[in-house]
């Protein structure tokens, strides 16, 4: 999973009829990764939340958007 965040966060610059790949650091690729691995416990989080209470969590559902939010603007800003 780490090497698909890698790819996607690569920037590919032209410089005289060559393309340069700039890789992002090791941190970026850290921090996406830890993200989307909390984005997805908190998403079963609320699936269990929605089938054992048989309510909607709003606190889980501000904390995923936060998350998407995060992980979205990682993405805009290494690739800009």
């Amino acid at each position: 999973m780490r090497n698909a965040i890698r790819r996607a966060l690569t920037k590919t610059i032209h410089v005289k009829k060559r393309d340069i790949e700039l890789p992002p650091s090791e941190h970026i690729v850290w921090m996406v990764y830890f993200a989307t691995v909390c984005l997805i416990g908190l998403i079963a989080l609320e699936v269990v939340h929605m089938v054992y209470f048989r309510s909607w969590n709003s606190e889980v559902f501000s904390a995923i958007t936060g998350l998407i939010g995060t992980i979205t603007g990682v993405f805009i800003s290494q690739r800009a």
